[in-house]
């Protein structure tokens, strides 16, 4: 009884287990189609998501308008010079890449002298002057020992007048300055490196490329293969701007390439055809050069003006002064000079003699800007140099103007070949501040002459408007500073004054000056009776009274105010010291020279 109780408990719930798998399976039938669509929305959905994903985290292949990028332009080569795209092109002219004489001046070498009036072009070194002439016609160029044929005009020039142009062929100018470059003609550019860009080299580690932008959907400007090298400019966060081997200039992920130990030097290999390779005299020790104005009997007045001196070893005396004669010749205005350097070498001091244009009317720049004048005024220096037992040639042209500024560096270049040819001194005598006379270009002077000197005087001249000091402490600093911003501190001299100005200005506020050496200045002083105070501003003593209705003002120069100046040199470690005028001091100033030159001098407190 029990077993069939068992059995029948059994069928029932085998029945109701058959009936409840039949419900779940006609439920699912039922369902069925709607899981198959959700399953087919997840597949299409994350389908369309995916290429999404793809298309947002894969790299672009787009290129880039290679031409608009290098702006191209028919006959003329986009410019990639040291890592920069310019916006001048060269010209291309019998398929060869020319520049514009500016653009050389800037980006290559400003020693080129052009003479359109001669139609030439200068490159002096320091033994030599390389000429050609300007045409499309000369294909050649002159040394000093042979006319060397080229496949090129060295210097064009197209069009006329006022749009007239010179154009520099660079493989000429490649004779003289370290450039590497390298012409591509599709598109149409030219690659150059002049220096090694600031950077590190790097090698690609993977196969990329350099895109117009940092992104990876920047198009692409060029092809960068695995192993190839690349040039970083700057790196940012992810991506870094490079140069690769064909000059472009783009981005490229940081992480694609690795950072080379060593420095890539893109100038490696380059030489230079014609180098400049200057050299200069150097004096032995430190300079004490006394000027000397002589207009007569200059031997004579050696043997006056010097008795009191100290520790002075470089007389300057205006024995020459030039002028150009009726005939359109350099003529020279000389004084006896065999007697005047023989009094002096017998007083252990040397003699640089002065050629001026200071005394006479004469056009300086047009001497400057002939080749035949230059030349004529070199020999004449030259041969009375040599003639007289004179050490060294002093220039003092104050008449150059800042159009024959150029000119005026053309001729100290051609002029030093010739004194270091024969042991000579050179030196040029320039303005004190250069950021007003900058066209005598003192960063060329320190180059090609032995000594640049400062006229550290006339802040206020004898026609100012103002009154005030001639040479106060600023402005004498300010001119040592700028010249040393441009020449070596062993190369330049410092000139003071031996003179001061009386300033007198009316009741209408009209300002008028004398100008006094020191000795006067003491008698004026002394008759006025005026008792100078120290005035820290410009390190002098100042005086003023009222005579004769007018008020008269004076910043003194006197051994106070020189030792002051004089400290200020030996603080930059200038070559030494000049002066203006000898035979315009008192006595005792040449006891603080001697100190100067002694190096014993002390300091202000």
């Amino acid at each position: 009884m029990e077993e069939q109780e068992i059995k029948k408990n059994k069928k029932k719930k085998s029945a109701k287990k058959k009936i409840k798998a039949k419900k779940r399976k006609g439920v699912f039938l039922k369902i069925l189609p709607v899981l198959i669509a959700v399953l087919l929305i997840v597949i299409v959905g994350g389908a369309f998501y995916g290429q999404k994903l793809l298309e947002k985290y894969s790299y672009g292949t787009d290129r880039a308008d290679l031409n608009e990028y290098f702006a191209t332009e028919n006959g003329k080569l986009s410019v990639i010079l040291n890592a920069e795209k310019m916006a001048e092109k060269a010209k291309l002219i019998d398929g060869k890449p020319y520049f514009s004489a500016d653009f050389v001046k800037e980006h290559f070498t400003d020693h080129f002298f052009i003479s359109e009036k001669e139609s030439s072009v200068l490159y002096t070194t320091a033994t030599e002057t390389v000429k050609c002439m300007i045409g499309d016609d000369f294909k050649y160029y002159l040394t000093k020992e042979e006319k060397v044929d080229v496949d090129y005009a060295p210097v064009v020039k197209e069009g006329k007048g006022e749009d007239a142009k010179i154009y520099f062929a660079l493989e000429y100018v490649k004779l003289f300055t370290a450039i590497k470059y390298d012409v591509y003609a599709d598109p149409g550019y030219i690659l150059i490196y002049t220096t090694t860009p600031a950077g590190n080299s790097a090698t690609m580690t993977v196969d990329s490329a350099v895109r117009e932008k940092g992104g990876i959907k920047s198009p692409i400007l060029d092809d960068l293969a695995k192993g190839e090298e690349i040039f970083i400019l700057e790196e940012m966060e992810d991506w870094a701007k490079v140069i690769d081997a064909r000059g472009y200039i783009g981005y490229v992920e940081i992480k694609q390439y690795e950072v080379t130990d060593a420095v890539t030097d893109m100038m490696a290999g380059v030489t230079v055809s014609i180098p400049l390779e200057y050299t200069s005299l150097a004096f032995d020790g430190k300079i004490n050069m006394a000027f000397h104005q002589v207009f007569a009997d200059p031997a004579t007045h050696f043997t006056n003006d010097t008795a009191s001196v100290k520790s002075v070893n470089v007389m300057a005396p205006t024995l020459f002064r030039v002028v150009i004669g009726d005939t359109g010749a350099v003529e020279i205005k000389a004084l006896p000079a065999a007697q005047y350097v023989e009094r002096a070498h017998e007083k252990g001091m040397k003699v640089w003699a002065v050629w001026t244009d200071v005394d006479y009317d004469v056009e300086i720049d047009a001497i400057m800007e002939s080749s035949t004048l230059r030349n004529q005024l070199i020999e004449e220096m030259i041969t009375r140099t040599k003639e007289n037992g004179i050490d060294g040639i002093n220039i003092d042209f104050e008449k150059v103007s800042s159009d024959g500024g150029e000119a005026f560096i053309q001729f100290l270049r051609e002029l030093s070949i010739e004194t270091h040819k024969e042991g000579i001194f050179l030196s040029v005598d320039n303005y004190a501040l250069a950021s007003v006379t900058g066209f005598y270009n003192r960063k060329e002077q320190g180059n090609v002459v032995d000594y640049v000197i400062i006229m550290g005087y006339d802040e206020h001249w004898a026609s100012s408007n103002t009154a005030g000091s001639v040479a106060s402490i600023n402005y004498v600093e300010r001119g040592i500073r700028e010249t040393l911003d441009e020449v070596p501190a062993e190369k330049v001299i410092n000139a003071v004054p031996f003179y001061t100005r009386i300033w007198r200005t009316n009741d209408e506020g009209k300002v008028g000056s004398d100008t006094i050496s020191m000795i006067t200045q003491a008698e004026w002083i002394a008759q006025v009776g005026i008792t100078p105070v120290w005035d820290n501003e410009t390190c002098q003593n100042y005086g003023e009274a009222v005579v004769g209705g007018k008020t008269c003002q004076i910043w003194m120069e006197d051994a106070e105010s020189l030792k002051v100046k004089l400290n200020i040199m030996e603080k930059y470690k200038l070559a030494g010291v000049a002066e203006w005028k000898l035979g315009m001091e008192t006595p005792d100033v040449w006891d603080v020279f001697e100190q100067y030159m002694a190096g014993a001098l002390g300091s202000e407190e």
